[in-house]
């Protein structure tokens, strides 16, 4: 068979399957308009679906702000009278809890306070191994420069730790918002208490345990974290120190230190009016860029 011929054949074989193709379709359009409605009544949402109004978009800074009801707690002393109410802002104390952001700020602090003096010395460091042990060929052994090398007993260590800095940086309102979450986690737990003081008479350890010992009768367990205005402050200062310091279940720090960490570390908070005065207005300041 010529090749001209060969080719016509191809031809009328590709014109004939065109047309069969052409015919089917045009058997078939209805079929398949009927399956793509049948699909799109299935795929189409539900009325009640359809009827619920869209949920806004939250963000990092949208849901620390968006729940703004104030929270009204009693005030107390260290002999467990009620001596005035406190009004928590919903702003800071009210703001949904999320886990993922308190887990950031911890990592964050753990990271930047970790020491990072770890070291060990590399095959230029390590004492000895300044000659060629042995000739590179005659003796029918693996080549080797030197008896500090990596794989060598009493060598190098390859890839080691070195000193450095763990630190890394996170945004200033993801911080902020991780103590607000954990501020709102303490109060909506029912742990978190204001005094009108915490300042110990005498600055005596039996004292504050005795105080203690009632104001955490119903608690499972004795962990606290007592924040006051300052260290020198007249609602704490010395003397609660002081009284504390034989106390391993008590942390004590000024408000300005109060971070994440330290509130999720320890079951009960207490803090003072004044530090929670502090408190609240450092936690409403914009943000300075």
């Amino acid at each position: 068979m010529s090749r001209n011929n060969v080719g016509g054949t191809v031809y009328e074989a590709f014109l004939l399957m065109t047309q069969r193709f052409m015919q089917a379709s045009a058997v078939q359009a209805p079929l398949f308009a009927a399956h793509n409605s049948d699909v799109a009544q299935c795929c189409a949402p539900s009325r009640a679906f359809a009827a619920q109004p869209a949920r806004p978009q939250t963000g990092t800074q949208g849901s620390a702000e968006a729940a703004t009801t104030d929270t009204t707690v009693p005030v107390y002393n260290l002999d467990n009278q009620e001596v005035g109410q406190y009004t928590l802002p919903g702003t800071i104390f009210g703001v949904p809890i999320r886990r993922d952001i308190l887990h950031r700020v911890v990592r964050w602090q753990l990271a930047k306070r970790q020491q990072g003096t770890h070291k060990t010395k590399t095959r230029a460091e390590v004492s000895g191994g300044g000659r060629k042990p042995r000739p590179q060929k005659g003796q029918g052994k693996a080549r080797i420069g030197t008896i500090r090398a990596g794989q060598m007993r009493g060598g190098g260590v390859i890839h080691g730790p070195v000193v450095r800095s763990h630190e890394h940086s996170l945004n200033r309102k993801v911080r902020r918002l991780g103590m607000k979450c954990a501020l709102a986690a303490k109060t909506l737990e029912g742990r978190l208490h204001v005094f009108d003081s915490l300042s110990v008479a005498d600055a005596k350890t039996r004292a504050l345990d005795d105080h203690l010992n009632i104001l955490l009768s119903s608690a499972p367990r004795r962990s606290v974290l007592m924040v006051d205005s300052g260290k020198e402050s007249s609602d704490g200062g010395s003397s609660l120190r002081r009284a504390a310091a034989n106390l391993p279940w008590v942390d004590i720090i000024p408000q300005e230190g109060l971070n994440v960490y330290s509130i999720l570390q320890r079951d009960q908070l207490f803090l003072t009016t004044s530090a929670l005065d502090k408190v609240i207005h450092q936690l409403s300041q914009p943000i300075k860029r």
